[in-house]
């Protein structure tokens, strides 16, 4: 009997301690399991955590850099503070949040853009259309006033309506003026009477046929386009310093016109934004354009697309910047040799004195002379024939050619006209009769002073 005592405190004893192996498992692997749990809690805390923070970073610095690149593409757009902690699921969502946001700002920018376009286009029809009267009144009184502010005033108008063409250009418009083929010597000069600085500007022609002309349906848009680069020239160099202007033809590209100033230059990221915008982009935003507008470059790049001109810019030797506007040989035509060419075009550098260009007083000037006869560029301004008095006591210039005077020289003249009419008629001691060589005397002052712009 005593054995089976035995051998039943053994098996009670073995089962006495497997009950408690496995309690004190059990109990190992509860405080396991709550380890892991705390473990997992914890990360879980700390995903959510880094989830908030680039939800936070994402509303506040990730989307609006995105916007900011949109118009400046050095920006930088952040990324990822926490990569570690947000799973592949919620970064692929952030990234697409951002992409989103950019896409979604994109279409509402384009949309206010093409509004303000329209908006723009609107009124500067009716800008133009009031400035074009003007003109044509101012045009009116210079015929029967010899008061040189009528100039200055006409002048100033010629000036805000060119700003005004470049704006419905840049807006998708038409440019508001329809011409005939024009010499290309006299688009340069009507292009220079459209500048603040047109004293400074300064041409030089090196065309082998002085009557090259362009095509009447890109006469005006190389006048503005001309114009702007013009503009952006004596705008950005010094007052004392000359714009110079080369007018060239080439054997089967077209001509070129190349425009240096001795100004400030560029920087290389100005000057790579100002390739781009000449290059002619598919859309430009009236927002990219800065604060205010600098709508120059545009423009151009704009006329550049739509009338097959190219435009390239770079360094110049003068110090400044050289902008090259090459017209299409297809855009370019050459005039009958009955078209009279403007008395103020400069001859062409190579031209020799001959016989086959005489000076312009040995040619008769046609009293009605057809609007494409500008000799400016503006197309509403008419030269009106000379007065018979010069007509007889005038020297007969040279045969050699035609010499043709600076501004100043022009200015000079104009003023001690102006002067000796004055103090003929105090001296008389009557009022300014409006006799009819009184007209034909200020006529030419005004036309000449039109053309001296």
């Amino acid at each position: 009997m005593a054995w089976i005592v035995t051998v039943v405190a053994v098996i009670a004893a073995v089962a006495a301690t497997a009950r408690a192996y496995r309690a004190n498992r059990s109990e190992q692997l509860a405080v396991a399991h709550a380890e892991l749990t705390e473990r997992q809690a914890k990360a879980a805390e700390a995903r959510t955590a880094a989830l908030v923070d680039e939800i936070r970073q994402l509303a506040h610095k990730r989307i609006p850099a995105a916007a900011l690149a949109l118009s400046h593409p050095s920006a930088q757009v952040p990324g990822l503070r926490e990569a570690a902690e947000v799973d592949g699921g919620a970064a692929r969502l952030l990234t697409e949040a951002v992409q989103a946001a950019r896409t979604a700002v994109m279409e509402e920018r384009q949309r206010v853009d093409a509004a303000a376009r329209a908006a723009m286009r609107g009124t500067s029809a009716k800008i133009q259309s009031l400035l074009n009267q003007s003109q044509q009144l101012l045009h009116e009184l210079q015929h029967e006033y010899d008061d040189p502010r009528i100039l200055q005033l006409d002048f100033r108008n010629e000036l805000a309506l060119r700003r005004t063409q470049s704006t419905a250009v840049l807006c998708d418009a038409w440019p508001g003026l329809a011409r005939q083929s024009s010499p290309l010597v006299e688009i340069v000069l009507g292009a220079q009477s459209r500048v603040a600085g047109y004293e400074r500007i300064k041409v030089a022609n090196h065309l082998r046929d002085e009557r090259l002309a362009l095509a009447a349906r890109a006469a005006e848009p190389l006048a503005i386009a001309l114009a702007e680069l013009l503009a952006n020239a004596t705008a950005y160099s010094h007052p004392d310093t000359d714009v110079q202007v080369t007018v060239q033809q080439s054997g089967g590209r077209g001509a070129f016109l190349v425009v240096d100033d001795a100004g400030i230059g560029m920087d290389d990221d100005a000057l790579d934004r100002a390739r781009a915008l000449l290059a002619g982009p598919a859309e430009v935003l009236l927002t990219e354009l800065g604060d205010p507008p600098q709508t120059g470059f545009a423009v151009v790049g704009r006329l550049v697309v739509q009338y097959g001109f190219h435009c390239h810019i770079e360094a110049s030797p003068f110090g400044g910047m050289r902008t090259i506007l090459r017209v299409p040989a297809h855009l370019l035509t050459v005039l009958e040799d009955d078209h009279t060419l403007s008395v103020l075009a400069p001859v062409p550098v190579s031209a020799a004195p001959g016989p086959e260009r005489p000076a312009a007083p040995a040619e008769p000037v046609p009293q009605e002379p057809p609007p494409s006869a500008a000799p400016s560029g503006l197309p509403s301004r008419r030269r009106r024939a000379p007065r018979p008095v010069a007509a007889e006591t005038a020297p007969a210039a040279p045969a050699a050619g035609r010499v043709s005077r600076t501004p100043e020289q022009a200015e000079s003249s104009w003023a001690a006209l102006q002067q000796g009419t004055l103090i003929g008629r105090s001296v008389a001691g009557r009022a300014p009769a409006p006799d009819a060589d009184g007209h034909d005397h200020l006529g030419d002052q005004d036309d000449q002073g039109d053309d001296e712009k």
